[in-house]
């Protein structure tokens, strides 16, 4: 309800704009010709992500990688880093943040292990490694357009380097920090064993095979459609309305108007207008002192630690749209990716998703701090900033 009002503000804000004349109709017809197919894409991904995670993919698969753990802590550490990897680069951070996390923390309780470690990575991940593809962040989508409709395999070709180096930097820091939790074993549990009450965030979906299937089935259809070069809004709206038509057979009741994210579509419209507006009159400029025009590691450099304070600062959207009129090269715009993708890791209003990730914590009673949270970040998203730009310039 909160995101809801504050995009309901916005957009009264960029009405005010739009009849004073502060930002012309000719430039709010060309923002809403580029972001509608995002927003679409944005809450058909939505729709998917949230009946799959109804049907029990999340949980079916964490379980296996519970059991292929082998007992051992830094194994099921590792197997759920690449899980929550790939379900962020595919499905997008939020899906990590939000669907995830409560199968994550709930696999790790149910085998007897501390929980936070593997909620701190999850979080984490869900920004770093949002790097990679244009479905991976709503930001590189913004990027993938400014660089003039960039294919997937170009954009992951120029990412690539500094996403994997985002990647590792966290996992080596969880390593480092909770080595002591990461030693410990857990017993092993055939998965047929495996009680879903005991597991937080579980879905008695997993217990029907055909819904099960029939959505896994879908999920990996949709996936090399959303990397074939084809516009992501229309393969992601056909898989929405396929899983529709599966669950009004199946589960009916799961199908209400709440799957569609009312309170982020409406704070994404108002931030794009407003931050539209802002350009406008100047704050583009205003950033450009800060984050340079060079295209040396330097000035890489000073590009990212610019979007990532505006990240945190304000919030990882706002400070990519104030920035994106300055990268207007494909390096430039990769360094402006890394400080707002990777750097968010320090304020939780800084991302999006931290705060969907905190709000699903507190209903599990996982206790982290904001304190502990920003002290932990302040070590590791500089950090990370910095491998990734250094990855990126050595990439070429």
């Amino acid at each position: 309800m909160r995101l809801a009002i504050i995009g309901a503000v916005l957009l009264a804000a960029g009405a005010v704009a739009v009849f004073t004349g502060t930002l012309p109709p000719a430039d709010l017809a060309a923002l809403v010709d580029r972001v509608a197919p995002i927003l679409l894409f944005v809450v058909a991904m939505t729709v998917v992500t949230e009946l799959a995670s109804e049907a029990g993919v999340f949980l079916w698969t964490a379980r296996r990688l519970r059991h292929w753990g082998r007992g051992y802590s830094v194994v099921l550490m590792l197997l759920l880093a690449v899980f929550a990897t790939l379900s962020t680069i595919f499905l997008s951070l939020d899906t990590t943040a939000v669907l995830l996390t409560p199968v994550v923390v709930g696999v790790t309780r149910q085998a007897g292990l501390p929980p936070l470690p593997f909620a701190l990575m999850t979080v984490w991940l869900a920004n770093t490694a949002s790097l990679l593809l244009p479905i991976s962040n709503l930001t590189n989508l913004l990027a993938q357009h400014s660089l003039g409709g960039l294919s997937p395999a170009g954009f992951a070709a120029l990412m690539w380097a500094p996403s994997l180096a985002a990647v590792l930097v966290p996992l080596v820091f969880i390593g480092i920090v909770f080595r002591r939790d990461l030693r410990k074993r857990y017993s092993r549990i055939p998965v047929g064993r495996i009680r879903p009450d005991a597991e937080a965030g579980s879905s008695t979906a997993a217990t029907d095979r055909v819904l099960l299937g029939g959505t896994a089935v879908v999920l990996l259809l949709l996936l090399p459609a959303l990397v074939s070069g084809v516009p992501v809004w229309i393969p992601s709206v056909a898989a929405a309305l396929v899983l529709g038509v599966v669950f009004a057979l199946r589960r009916p009741r799961v199908l209400k108007v709440q799957l569609v994210p009312w309170s982020l579509l409406l704070f994404a419209s108002g931030l794009f207008v407003v931050m539209e507006t802002a350009r406008h009159l100047g704050a583009s400029a205003i950033v450009g002192q800060l984050a340079g025009q060079g295209q040396g590691l330097p000035e890489l450099l000073r590009l990212a630690v610019t979007g990532a304070v505006g990240s945190n600062v304000l919030n990882n959207l706002p400070a990519y749209l104030l920035a994106e009129p300055l990268a207007r090269t494909p390096q430039r715009m990769a360094a402006l990716l890394i400080g707002v993708n990777a750097g968010p890791l320090i304020t939780p209003w800084a991302s999006l998703a931290t705060l969907l990730w905190h709000d699903r914590l507190v209903r599990m009673n996982v206790l982290i701090t904001w304190r502990g949270y920003a002290l932990f970040g302040l070590i590791v998203a500089p950090v990370t900033v910095l491998a990734a730009v250094l990855a990126l310039a050595a990439a070429g």
